[in-house]
């Protein structure tokens, strides 16, 4: 595919050159800054001066003005020309002789005393452009013999020659090419690279030089170009390999040149173009005529044999956007990646950036979305740019413009389109994953307003699941903007939970609420009530909390009850809920006032009297409708007493005298009548109402364990007794009850039931006397044998105590006489402990842990004690 990468110039027209000479021909040419050097047949040097033109449309022309022209002398044909700036001289070949000619008059540069300016017999010559001299007044070149095989080197001062070097090749030399230290040459049979300073040599691949003419070209540093058999340009480093891919050209090339990041050729009729970053042919011109081609500085000067030229290459980013043009994304990022040497690295930066962006485009209008989003992320594209695609996506507030020039020839995405619709969805579905993949990285630095308010109307747009996922997160999204586009797609818990995020909490239930009670069609949610009693829940209003939960309490009193019961407790009271204002809020919803009384009692255990009676009080309530009830449901009837039971029996601060006031006079509630006269610690009551009234031992065996928990073994005993004093007709002081009814055999059973299940807990003798006399020692016996059991296992106990503590005391004892025997020495170099003065006679008194001190210091302490406690010494060591 083809690319206008040069133009070709007429620079020095036949007229200029030679007039109406028309056997003068065009041999070399030198071109050094705007002198222009030509060389001809008739051993002429005409030097030129060029003007570079620019005309009004951009295009580059060039203006030779002919300065001067020179005859040598020699009668043959000018062979070479090379410019040595420093020196201000042409190295000059003519008739196989080398010699200097001044820059400026043109004129032969006499010989120095004691050296020559002249080198004889040269076939060809280069000129090293790297060289390793570090004389900058010096040309470093190297020379081709006719009739040697050997390579010369030389050094060309102001007005002499010297020969430094002189290397053998195995074959005759024919061109040659110089960088460093570095020979590329072309010989009779094959191309080598040779190393003159340490001579080594690597043999690169067969060329027949009598075939076609062999190019050797220096390009870069240690690189070379060379033409190839079939027709190939081959590139070759100074070890001899080749890190770039071959240009194929003609086979008939008769000279090369690089303008990076090109490789031009020229044959017999054309000048072709091939690109060194991907090998391709971008341009063929047509040149009749043409039979030399180098490159001076960046410049492309050809010759015909009457006329000069320059190929002018067009401006990299014109060539780029030409390529951009043609949709050729590929070769136009490469040629930009390939020009990143030519240009200043800020410049090249924006180039990149802008042409990687419109590329991006390109391949987005292709529907190639991945290779799309790769050149957006690489060319940081201003992610606005692609959001304006889109129909009022962007909101009404942005700021932004497009980029000026453009980066893509569409005006929206409808443009993009043409009407279909498939295409337009599966754009708007790129921009949904773009977005969301950039909304969070630096691209959207200083525009997420504009990125999150527009995702939002994609995701309303398209019914996208990730909508209530942006809306729940932190996100920029305009409210004002997105409202009514929200409105419009009927998203209307997104937009609640969008009022939720800008701080606008009693909109958003206004909101929720009238599409839970269906006056706004939604469907996002079908547990959306759920969702306002568990957001009232965490509302850190309280006003709005008091607003909505009479609404949510309507509706449903289970579930509504849990504004309040699932409150979290904060640490910061401020927005508490004070269970006292709920308490008396939630009295016209009795369900969600029992329900929420549980909470506080036995969820929250606070310990408060008015909570607990109310919550009795409320349970109480409950069975007494029950029984109320014509047909009374006696699971509910059970779960309810149940409640009431155990809530009697686990709490000590509800007001029991009020409970009792309001069952007196409930024939069916007596079991809780008997918990209530516990509480009041009238047990002889509570045991009446469940042996006589109810006649259920099993409950009054449990009302003792219960009554007794908590408390010491003696009250347990004594209710024991209470209960078989029941049991039999009696009292606690043995005296005998009349009977209350009948059932006296039960009661004596359920006495010996008693007495052999809990028989550790009576006492023994107290029990014999309070039994019948007509009882048989048969039916107590398992009390018996329990009760002497546990009397000699008490007994025994007791004795095993008083021998391990006579024990202990021996051997305190034992050691308290080791202790006496220790003895205790004292010195007069040794201090009293408590006066610090040293011992001047033998008699001390030894304190506990051995530590002697005065007789006196001890009495001192003693008469000042509080207490005048009384020393004895019973250590007798002194």
């Amino acid at each position: 595919m083809s690319v206008k990468a040069f133009e070709l110039v007429p620079t020095v027209e036949r007229e200029l050159l030679m007039g109406d000479k028309a056997r003068i021909n065009i041999e070399c040419i030198e071109c050094c800054g705007k002198h222009l050097y030509v060389g001809t047949n008739d051993c002429f040097i005409h030097h030129f001066l060029l003007d570079e033109v620019s005309s009004s449309k951009g295009k580059l022309s060039y203006s030779a003005q002919k300065l001067l022209h020179k005859y040598l002398g020699l009668k043959k044909a000018v062979a070479e020309l090379r410019a040595a700036s420093a020196l201000e001289r042409l190295i000059v070949l003519c008739d196989g002789i080398i010699f200097l000619v001044d820059m400026v008059t043109l004129e032969t540069v006499p010989s120095a005393a004691g050296g020559g300016a002249k080198i004889r017999g040269v076939t060809a010559f280069c000129v090293n452009e790297n060289p390793v001299n570090g004389d900058p007044f010096c040309v470093e070149m190297g020379v081709l013999s006719l009739k040697r095989r050997t390579v010369q080197i030389f050094m060309v001062y102001e007005d002499r020659v010297q020969l430094v070097k002189e290397v053998n090749t195995p074959e005759q030399p024919c061109a040659v090419s110089l960088d460093g230290y570095f020979l590329c040459l072309a010989l009779t049979t094959q191309y080598m690279i040779l190393n003159y300073n340490t001579g080594a040599s690597q043999d690169l691949f067969p060329y027949n030089s009598e075939e076609r003419r062999p190019i050797v070209k220096r390009i870069g540093r240690e690189e070379f170009l060379l033409a190839a058999p079939g027709g190939l340009g081959m590139f070759a480093n100074a070890e001899g390999a080749s890190h770039r891919a071959p240009v194929n050209w003609s086979e008939s090339v008769i000279g090369a040149a690089v303008c990076f990041p090109y490789v031009v050729a020229l044959d017999e009729s054309f000048i072709t173009i091939h690109s060194m970053l991907d090998q391709q042919l971008k341009q063929t011109l047509s040149f009749r005529d043409g039979h030399i081609l180098q490159d001076f500085e960046g410049k492309v000067i050809l010759a015909s044999t009457k006329a000069v030229y320059i190929l002018v290459p067009l401006p990299l980013e014109r060539q780029i956007q030409d390529l951009l043009a043609s949709h050729r994304v590929e070769e136009a990022l490469i040629l930009t990646e390939g020009a990143q040497r030519n240009i200043p690295k800020d410049k090249f930066q924006i180039l990149h950036k802008r042409i990687l962006q419109q590329a991006g485009f390109i391949q987005f209008g292709q529907l190639q979305f991945l290779e799309a989003k790769e050149h957006f992320r690489k060319g940081q594209l201003d992610v606005r740019e692609l959001i304006s695609l889109y129909p009022l996506l962007l909101p009404a507030s942005s700021s932004f413009t497009r980029c000026h020039p453009p980066l893509h020839e569409f005006a929206d995405l409808n443009h993009l389109a043409q009407g279909d619709q498939e295409k337009v969805l599966r754009c708007k579905r790129f921009l949904i994953t773009y977005l969301g993949e950039v909304r969070s990285t630096e691209v959207a630095n200083g525009c997420r307003e504009d990125v999150d308010t527009a995702l939002l109307k994609l995701y309303a747009e398209q019914n996208h699941d990730s909508l209530l996922d942006l809306l729940a997160s932190d996100n920029a999204c305009l409210l004002a903007d997105s409202a009514p586009w929200l409105e419009k797609y009927h998203k209307y818990f997104a937009l609640g939970l969008l009022y939720h995020y800008n701080g606008q909490d009693s909109a958003a239930l206004q909101l929720w609420i009238r599409v839970a009670d269906g006056e706004l069609k939604d469907s996002t949610r079908s547990d959306l009530y759920d969702y306002i009693v568990d957001f009232l829940c965490t509302c850190s209003s309280p006003d709005l909390v008091w607003k909505y939960a009479d609404w949510a309490l309507s509706k449903d009193p289970v579930i509504g009850v849990h504004i309040f019961t699932k409150r979290p407790v904060r640490k910061d009271l401020s927005d508490e809920l004070n269970p006292d204002d709920v308490t008396t809020y939630l009295r016209k919803h009795s369900q969600a006032l029992l329900l929420y009384m549980e909470h506080v009692v036995l969820e929250r255990r606070i310990q408060k009297e008015k909570f607990h009676t109310d919550l009795a009080a409320l349970y109480l309530e409950k069975v007494l409708s029950l029984l109320s009830e014509p047909q009374t449901d006696e699971e509910q009837l059970t779960k309810a007493r149940g409640k009431l039971q155990a809530l009697l029996r686990e709490s000590s601060l509800y007001r029991v005298q009020h409970l009792l006031g309001k069952m007196e006079n409930s024939e069916q509630l007596l079991l809780e009548r008997a918990t209530l006269h516990g509480k009041l610690e009238e047990h002889d009551k509570a045991l009446h109402i469940l042996v006589h009234e109810l006649k259920d031992f099993p409950s009054a065996e449990a009302y003792c364990i219960w009554a007794s928990s908590y408390r010491d073994s003696a009250y347990q005993q004594q209710l024991f007794h209470l209960l078989l004093g029941v049991y039999l007709g009696r009292n606690l002081q043995g005296k005998s009850l009349a009977a209350t009814g009948g059932g006296a055999g039960d009661l004596e059973m359920a006495a010996v039931d008693l007495l052999n299940r809990h028989g550790e807990v009576f006492d023994a003798v107290r029990v014999l006397n309070m039994l019948p006399e007509g009882w048989s020692l048969q039916l107590v016996r398992p009390f018996l044998g329990r009760s002497v059991r546990a009397s000699m296992h008490a007994c025994r106990t007791s004795q095993l105590a008083v021998g391990l503590a006579r024990s202990e005391n021996l051997q305190l004892l034992h050691d308290r006489l080791k202790e006496r025997k220790k003895p205790i020495f004292v010195s007069e170099k040794k201090g009293c402990h408590l006066c610090h003065n040293t011992f001047s006679n033998p008699e001390v008194v030894c304190l506990p842990g051995g530590v002697p001190v005065h007789t006196h210091c001890v009495a001192q302490r003693v008469r000042d004690s509080p207490t005048k406690r009384q020393l004895t010494n019973s250590s007798n060591h002194t």
